[in-house]
């Protein structure tokens, strides 16, 4: 048995040996191929770590993952958006009562977490993908029959509960199967599903509405979640894997080996014979063993016992200490407040853009008006480039610059034109409704705007797993309850907003207070690392009391 080493106060956590400049010759050769990049974290020698698995088996676990994301919970959630006014005139239930429910469901999206994600942690991550998706088809089955806003609140609420991993449990998915460069692309590619599906969702709404009625498009709902949910059962692997070491360590190997290697060229002048072996691997007594790789009648159980797993207890605690980390841990807090303006402006392009394109002079009908999702899905399809690919390729640049070393505040630089493209967004979209500019300066600002919106998504959770990814599960909870908190208090505010100071003056100061929000990343650039620091105490000791013994 191996006990995890933990005990590493010593270590910011976050900061990591990324590449390998040792040989400045050698690093020059392999730097375009990427050959000196460091595999953080460390794979084992277990051919069943999901870190050893084949490109193949990676891209179908993260594949059905992502399918989780946009089809199986992104679409049936958000179908109602485009189809509010039918609703209204269908039930009576008011627009107002109907937003007020949706800002019911993103408070109980980001809380629940709180109990799913603990359980997933602990017992797996692929019961609850599975039990999530095969929820949703009640659900949204009681959607299409709601008559009153009492249900509707009430569905609401039910809805937020079990669709709640979609928030979280995806983003810890990401570290289990790709290594600390690769995250970015992933985490941009899972940012744009999670939005995009949401931008989809009304478009593909619109029309279906007006062929059969809001009532069976959320029956469709039903059925797209129902085939989703059998699709994971049937296809979907377990990804957690319990680890003997902790993220960071490899900084601090790579300096103990050039300590061992320095005292070994001294003790060679002095005439002595010392081996490094000796030294480096003088606790190694016995050779890891692994069990047998489980059949694929074995994968299909929902929830396994694996060693490693924290104990019921811990899981319990971990239902309450990401309420601890908000204190614990401001870079956790900076980046839920980064996510949480984000998923606001995302909230004001909702609440806006079905009351703008159908009144004069724009006359849209729900059709129509689910079309111009389209710019949206443009402009966040360029996002998870940008948030993904660019900035996994910028993180590692700046690393080798910092001699090898990767900070995560390496990852926040893109933000810089993220946070300019949301605020002209914003103004665009707003101004160019208010003197009535062509449908086209309308798209372009949502586009611009929804640029922005998932480039800052994506790069918060990225950023938030990069510092304490031993912890990546609790405090992305932490992440997702900030973030929703925030985006409840829009869903009420945005509505009375532009209605007493009009779109024009309502979208400036909108535009200006997202750029100001943004471009805060300059203080964490600045204090980031400190501010990890003075959080390293708990996170090290937080991680000791969420691991126990591994057979590896």
């Amino acid at each position: 048995m191996a006990t995890p080493a933990v005990a590493h106060n010593d270590l910011v956590p976050g900061t990591v040996h990324l590449v390998d400049v040792a040989d400045e010759a050698q690093n020059a050769k392999h730097a375009a191929d990427r050959k000196d990049i460091v595999l953080v974290p460390r794979p084992s020698a277990d051919p069943e770590d999901p870190l050893n698995w084949s490109r193949r088996r990676k891209s179908l676990a993260i594949g059905l993952a992502f399918l989780y994301t946009g089809v199986g919970i992104g679409i049936p959630s958000t179908l109602h958006y485009s189809v509010l006014a039918d609703i209204t005139r269908d039930t009576g239930i008011t627009t107002a009562q109907l937003v007020q429910g949706t800002g019911l469901n993103f408070l109980l999206t980001g809380w629940a977490c709180l109990l799913w994600q603990p359980v997933a942690l602990t017992y797996g991550r692929r019961g609850v993908y599975v039990i999530s998706c095969l929820c949703m088809v009640p659900i949204m089955v009681w959607t299409a029959y709601t008559r009153t806003a009492g249900e509707w609140y009430a569905n609401r609420i039910l809805l937020g509960l079990f669709a709640s991993p979609v928030e979280s449990l995806p983003e810890v998915s990401v570290p289990d199967l790709f290594f600390a460069h690769e995250r970015g692309t992933h985490m941009g590619m899972y940012a744009f599903i999670l939005f995009g599906s949401n931008f989809v969702s009304p478009l593909i709404a619109g029309w279906f509405n007006d062929a059969y009625g809001w009532r069976w498009t959320m029956l469709f709902g039903a059925i797209i979640s129902a085939v989703c949910a059998v699709i994971l059962f049937f296809g979907l692997e377990e990804t957690i894997y319990f680890r003997s070491t902790v993220e960071g360590q490899e900084l601090e190997i790579a300096d103990s080996r050039q300590s061992v290697e320095a005292s070994l060229d001294s003790d060679e002048k002095d005439g002595k014979d010392t081996k490094m072996d000796d030294v480096t691997h003088n606790s190694v007594t016995t050779v890891p063993s692994f069990p047998p790789p489980r059949t694929y009648w074995q994968k299909l159980a929902l929830f396994v016992r694996m060693p490693g797993r924290p104990s019921n207890k811990q899981m319990f605690t971990m239902m309450y200490r990401p309420l601890l980390i908000m204190l614990w841990f401001p870079c956790t807090d900076w980046a839920g407040f980064l996510y949480g303006i984000n998923l606001s402006w995302y909230n004001v392009l909702n609440g806006t853009a079905s009351p703008v394109l159908s009144a004069p002079p724009y006359n849209w009908p729900s059709a129509l008006v689910g079309s111009a999702y389209v710019a949206p899905i443009i402009g966040a399809a360029i996002a998870a480039v940008w948030s993904g690919t660019i900035a996994d390729k910028l993180t590692i640049r700046l690393a080798r610059r910092n001699k090898g070393i990767r900070e995560p505040e390496q990852r926040l630089w893109p933000l810089l034109l993220s946070g300019t493209m949301a605020t002209a967004g914003l103004i665009t979209w707003g101004v160019g409704a208010y003197y009535g500019v062509s449908w086209v300066g309308l798209c372009f600002g949502l586009g611009m705007l929804t640029f922005g919106v998932v480039t800052g998504g994506s790069i918060a959770i990225s950023y938030n797993v990069d510092c304490f990814k031993e912890l990546g599960g609790e405090s992305m909870i932490s992440v997702i309850i900030i973030r929703n908190t925030l985006g409840f208090g829009f869903s009420y505010a945005i509505t009375p907003w532009y209605t007493n100071q009009g779109l024009k003056n309502c979208f400036i100061a909108a535009g200006f207070v997202s750029l100001a929000c943004t471009f805060s990343f300059l203080l964490m650039i600045v204090f980031g690392k400190n501010l990890r620091r003075f959080s390293r105490e708990k996170y090290w000791e937080y991680v000791a009391t969420s691991v126990v013994a591994v057979d590896h």
